[in-house]
Formats: structure tokens, sequence, C-alpha cells
């Protein structure tokens, strides 16, 4: 069984007066954690008095040692009286960041209903792609044609389509979660 990467939400409530010292912090826990096993690095957002950290590792062991090491343990201790972790944690792996619904902390829904919707999303993406811009590719190189495709799919359905469809069918893809 091959392992997904994993990543987890945190979201920290700065104490007023104190934006400049969590910062300080920010950059030095980042700088720890990318000498954790596994880590792929992490992404800080700021919105008022709250940030959110979006951590990435390469598999679910490794983020269980780096959330359970002594060594992670030293640095929320230092945010006595700085910050306090102020929301649910979100944890998703592989295509689940596609499913989730604006505002809202949600669990995944299961992978059968994620492959369906994905595949309603991408078939017809597939069969347009193939009507209207395939014949124009004929004169590129294999390896140029075959880029075309992911490259314009992958924002499509990380930006547009999927976020929209799980919109779309959301009491079906989080019955009892609405």
């Amino acid at each position: 069984m091959t392992q997904e990467p994993v990543t987890l939400l945190f979201t920290w409530k700065v104490t007023k007066g104190r934006h400049d010292d969590f910062e300080q912090w920010l950059r030095d826990v980042n700088e720890a954690s990318k000498l954790f096993p596994g880590n792929l690095g992490v992404t800080w957002l700021r919105g008022g008095h709250h940030y959110y950290a979006v951590l990435r590792f390469s598999d679910h062991e490794s983020l269980r040692r780096w959330l359970s090491s002594g060594e992670r343990a030293a640095w929320v201790d230092k945010l006595q009286g700085m910050a306090t972790e102020s929301a649910p944690r979100v944890t998703t792996t592989g295509m689940e960041t596609w499913f989730s619904l604006p505002g809202r902390v949600v669990t995944p829904p299961p992978k059968w209903k994620m492959t369906i919707v994905s595949f309603a999303a991408v078939y017809p993406c597939g069969v347009l792609f193939q009507w209207l811009v395939a014949g124009h590719l004929l004169a590129l190189p294999l390896a140029l044609q075959a880029m075309v495709l992911p490259l314009v799919l992958s924002p499509l359905l990380t930006y547009v389509l999927m976020p929209k469809l799980s919109v779309l069918l959301r009491r079906w893809l989080y019955p009892g979660s609405l």
C-alpha cells in the first residue's frame, strides 16, 4: 500500500499585542520542523488575530511522529500567553482537499463518492478536449501533446470544477454534516 501525503490545518488565535512574538515563533518552529523526517513544508496565512498553518507531511506516520515529538511539545510550550489553538484540526490526504465546503469544517466524503464526483468532472473535460483541442496538437511531439491536457485540467479541477461540484453535491457528499 502506498503512502499518501497528508495535510493538517491548525488555527491559532494570537493574544493581542503578541503578533510580532508569534511571527518570530513561526519562523523558528518552521526551521525546526523542516529538519523533521517526512516534512513537506508549511504555509501560514493570517486573518486578524488568527493564523492558519497548513502543514504537509509525506505520510500519516511521519505527521504522527512530529505531532507527538518532544521537540514539537517544547515549541508549543513556548506559546503560553502568546497564542492558543482555536479551532478543530482538519486532516486531509490526496484529493480530499478538493472536497471542502467554503467556511465549513467537515469530514471528507468516502473515497468512492470522491471517485464518482471526480469522474463526473474529468470525463466531460476529456471529451471536450478531444473534440476541440487534441486534433490541433498532432504536429507536436507526443510528450508535448500529452502535457497539454493535465496543464489545463489540473487547475480547472482544483480551482473551478471540484469546489463547485462539492458545493452543488454537498447533501450527497456530506449527509448529516450540514
